[in-house]
């Protein structure tokens, strides 16, 4: 029997603006340029890397009609996949640790999941289980599985990579001179190092800043230790951080290359930089992408990257966003964690929106 033909289906991401933002600039004594990847369809930057390879997956089976996505994610992961899934007209299951909060397993029901389960205690459970027993069951109904990885797949990574391509095109053709990301098993990290190297801008200077935050840090600790480590489980709230070890391409990348930078913050800083983004430029993002801005507020962007910023320099923050916020969960972290708002009395940030509201 012949192999089905497919036409080239819609792509399952989309172009994100880069603006510039005067009040985090202000605030981090620099330029700081937001990229809006929480604007892509998923809520995420992972409808880049998981839409490429979905996307190709389908279009070199030999039955796409066949074909059923299977993921294994903390949340935006799978809510990648499930959009990714809908575009490309075909199922997406996904599993899911029982860490995830009950209205994430709503959304990624709403978007149109086959089936959502909860299995394990941490991502690496939920996907073991996955890979063990629903693809297997899957074939043997006749099914044709693809496996989904969350972050671990070079096509992943060079969809990921498409976000440097537009920051370059949106600075005229110019480079940062920092680009800060987050990283849970490396995914988003790998592809911003692919594009980075593409364009040769760590030959001439660039750093790349890698952020986890305190016990959502299996990448910090690899680099800090000098060997590949595996956490014995996750405590961070940063659950979208939630992989227990980096891929071995992220291993590579940090231990041999002198342009990266990596630190890391604690659930506080990542819930105050959720709430400045909030009042300062009006996006709601999760823990794992609040922990890149907080960056821009109280000196921590220097002491991260070891240096003295330049009030010229350009510092592209990925806004990763995600979907695992809401406005009441903002306003719990503020009155929680609202004791640093103490350090924006300084003089460099009195003049900040969210100083005045906190």
């Amino acid at each position: 029997m012949p192999a089905q033909k497919i036409s080239t289906p819609k792509q399952p991401w989309i172009e994100t603006p880069l603006l510039e933002s005067a009040a985090l600039s202000r605030a981090a004594g620099c330029r700081i340029f937001l990229k809006h990847d929480f604007l892509q369809p998923s809520g995420s930057f992972k409808s880049r890397g998981l839409g490429l390879f979905m996307q190709r997956s389908l279009l070199s089976s030999p039955s796409p009609s066949s074909v059923h996505f299977y993921c294994s994610s903390g949340g935006n992961a799978g809510l990648a996949c499930v959009h990714a899934a809908r575009v490309l007209g075909r199922p997406a299951t996904v599993v899911v640790p029982e860490s995830t909060k009950p209205f994430m397993v709503a959304k990624l029901r709403a978007a149109g999941a086959s089936d959502v389960l909860i299995r394990g205690r941490f991502w690496a459970e939920a996907d073991r289980y996955l890979r063990e027993e629903l693809i297997r069951d899957a074939e043997r109904r006749g099914e044709q599985p693809v496996y989904v990885t969350p972050f671990d797949h070079p096509e992943i990574w060079e969809g990921h990579s498409t976000l440097v391509d537009e920051v370059r095109e949106q600075l005229g053709g110019g480079r940062p001179d920092v680009i800060v990301c987050s990283s849970g098993g490396g995914g988003l990290f790998n592809g911003v190092c692919e594009g980075v190297e593409r364009y040769g801008w760590h030959e001439a200077g660039m750093e790349v800043l890698v952020m986890g935050t305190v016990g959502a840090d299996a990448l910090w600790q690899s680099k800090t230790q000098g060997k590949k480590v595996t956490l014995d489980g996750i405590t961070s709230r940063a659950t979208s951080l939630g992989a227990t070890y980096v891929s071995d391409r992220t291993w590579e990348l940090v231990s041999t290359r002198n342009y990266i930078r990596a630190a890391r913050l604690t659930d506080a800083e990542a819930a105050m930089g959720c709430w400045r983004i909030a009042d300062d430029e009006r996006i709601l993002v999760e823990l794992a992408c609040g922990v890149n801005v907080a960056l821009c507020y109280g000196g921590r962007l220097e002491k991260a990257l070891g240096r003295r910023v330049g009030s010229e320099e350009i510092v592209v923050i990925e806004v990763c966003g995600g979907s695992a916020v809401t406005v009441d969960m903002i306003g719990e972290w503020k009155k929680e964690f609202g004791h640093l708002d103490d350090e924006l009395s300084r003089e460099e940030v009195k003049n900040v929106p969210s100083a005045a509201t906190g």
